[in-house]
C-alpha cells in the first residue's frame, strides 16, 4: 500500500526534525572521544625536535618560549605556552598528547609526529627535520604497537575511531620554493604547489589504507603577512605583506579543498574537517583591536623590522632580541609563529565553529563520533550544500 502524508504531518514531521537537529547541536558534553594522531610543523610540534639533530631555528626547548609557565618549563613548542592542538585534546577530554620520540610515550589516547621544519616534501630542511612521509612511518610503528598492546580488533576499532589531525606546508614554500633558486629556476609557482598539494594527497590516502577515516586540517596562514617575510618584502618600508608568500599560500589552500571534497566522494566514510584560516588570521592582522588584541604586526620575540629577524631566545647567528611585556597583546609570538591566544582562539572555531565557517564537519563532531544530521541530508544531496 502506498504510503500517503497530508500537509500537516508534514509540518509536524518537519518541526519534529528541526527540534531533533537543534538538541542534537547543543553541544552537549562528549560521551565518548576519539585518539588523536597529529601531523605537521612548528605549528604543532610538542617537542619532537628535542631528540633530533638539528639547526637552532628548529628547536624551542629554551626560554622565553613557553614563558607563560602552563607547562612549567620550556617543552619545544614554538609559542609563549600552549599550541592548538593541545586546547583541541583538551576540549576532547584527553591528555595531553605525547611526542613520538618522548621516551616510555605511551600512544592509547594518540600520539603526536611533527617536526618544526619540517615539510611534505622529502628534500624540505632535509636532514635536519622530520619530513611528512617519515612522520607517516612512525604512525604505522605506533600502530603496530597498539595491536600488540590491545590485540588487533581493538587497535583497528582505535585507529578507525580516532581523529588525525594535519598542519603542515608552511615550509616548502618559504623555504623550500621562495628561499631556493634552483627550485623556483625549475618549478613554476602551480607546478609546485601541485607537487607538494599531490604529495600531501598521498600521505592522506596512506593513512587512509592504514584505517584512517576522520581528518582535521590546518590551512596556510597569510605566510607573507608572518613579521619574518614582511621584513623581506621589497616595500618593507610601506609595512606591506609579501605578495607572493601569500599568492602561495592561497593556491596552496584552494588546491587542498578541492582535493578534501574529491576525496570525500571517492574514500568511503571518509570524513573531514577544515576552514579558512588564511582570512581567519589576516582580519587579526589587520583589525587586532576587534579580536581584543593591541598589535598585529610586529612580533612580541625576535628584532629587527616588525621583530621579523629571528632571533627569539638568542641561541641563533644573531643572539640579541627584544621580549614584549605581554605576549596576549600579540598575534604574533616570535618571527614566524603565533601566540597562544591565537592557538586557543582557532582551536575553539575548530571545535565548534558555525556550519559555513567550518565544515563539513567541525572536530567536535568528529571527536564524539556523531552523524551530523541537517535538513538537507532528508531534502537534497547533502554534498551540494558543504561549505568545502
Amino acid at each position: 500500500m502506498a504510503w500517503l502524508i497530508s500537509c500537516s504531518d508534514f509540518l509536524i514531521i518537519y518541526v519534529t526534525l528541526l527540534l531533533s537537529i537543534s538538541f542534537r547541536s547543543s553541544g552537549s558534553p562528549l560521551e565518548k572521544t576519539s585518539a588523536f594522531f597529529i601531523f605537521g610543523d612548528s605549528t604543532v610540534d610538542p617537542g619532537n625536535n628535542n631528540y633530533i639533530t638539528t639547526i637552532p631555528e628548529n628547536r624551542a626547548d629554551y626560554s622565553p618560549y613557553g614563558q607563560n609557565g602552563f607547562f612549567e618549563v620550556p617543552t619545544g613548542r614554538f609559542s609563549d605556552g600552549r599550541v592548538i592542538v593541545d586546547f583541541i585534546a583538551d576540549y576532547a577530554k584527553l591528555p595531553v598528547i605525547p611526542p613520538f620520540l618522548q621516551p616510555s610515550a605511551e600512544f592509547t589516547n594518540g600520539g603526536n609526529f611533527a617536526s618544526g621544519g619540517a615539510g611534505i616534501l622529502s628534500q624540505t630542511n632535509q636532514g635536519f627535520v622530520i619530513d611528512l612521509q617519515t612522520q607517516v612511518n612512525n604512525f604505522k610503528e605506533v600502530k603496530n604497537s597498539l595491536s600488540e598492546k590491545l590485540g588487533d580488533a581493538q587497535a583497528r576499532q582505535l585507529i578507525s575511531e580516532a581523529v588525525y589531525f594535519i598542519s603542515i606546508g608552511s615550509n616548502d614554500y618559504m623555504g623550500g620554493y621562495l628561499g631556493n633558486p634552483k627550485m623556483r629556476e625549475y618549478y613554476p609557482p602551480e607546478e609546485y604547489v601541485g607537487m607538494v598539494i599531490g604529495n600531501l594527497t598521498r600521505a592522506i590516502q596512506v593513512l587512509y589504507e592504514e584505517g584512517a577515516r576522520k581528518f582535521g586540517f590546518l590551512s596556510l596562514s597569510p605566510l607573507g603577512c608572518l613579521p619574518a617575510l614582511r621584513a623581506l618584502n621589497p616595500k618593507a618600508s610601506e609595512g606591506g605583506c609579501f605578495e607572493e608568500a601569500c599568492a602561495l599560500a592561497l593556491a596552496h589552500n584552494n588546491a587542498l579543498s578541492a582535493v578534501l571534497l574529491s576525496l570525500e566522494h571517492i574514500l568511503k566514510d571518509f570524513k573531514y574537517c577544515n576552514s579558512n584560516f588564511y582570512s581567519w588570521l589576516n582580519d587579526r592582522i589587520i583589525h587586532p583591536s576587534m579580536y581584543d588584541f593591541k598589535e598585529g604586526v610586529n612580533a612580541c620575540c625576535g628584532t629587527g623590522p616588525y621583530g621579523g629577524i629571528f632571533t627569539c631566545g638568542g641561541t641563533k647567528k644573531v643572539a640579541n632580541y627584544q621580549l614584549c611585556d605581554n605576549a596576549d597583546d600579540y598575534v604574533w609570538w616570535d618571527s614566524f609563529h603565533p601566540t597562544e591566544r591565537i592557538h586557543e582562539q582557532f582551536a575553539k572555531a575548530l571545535w565548534n565553529g558555525p556550519p559555513f565557517s567550518v565544515g563539513p564537519y567541525n572536530l567536535e563532531d568528529l571527536f564524539s563520533n556523531k552523524e551530523e544530521l541537517t535538513i538537507a541530508d532528508i531534502v537534497d544531496d547533502p554534498k551540494e550544500d558543504k561549505f568545502f
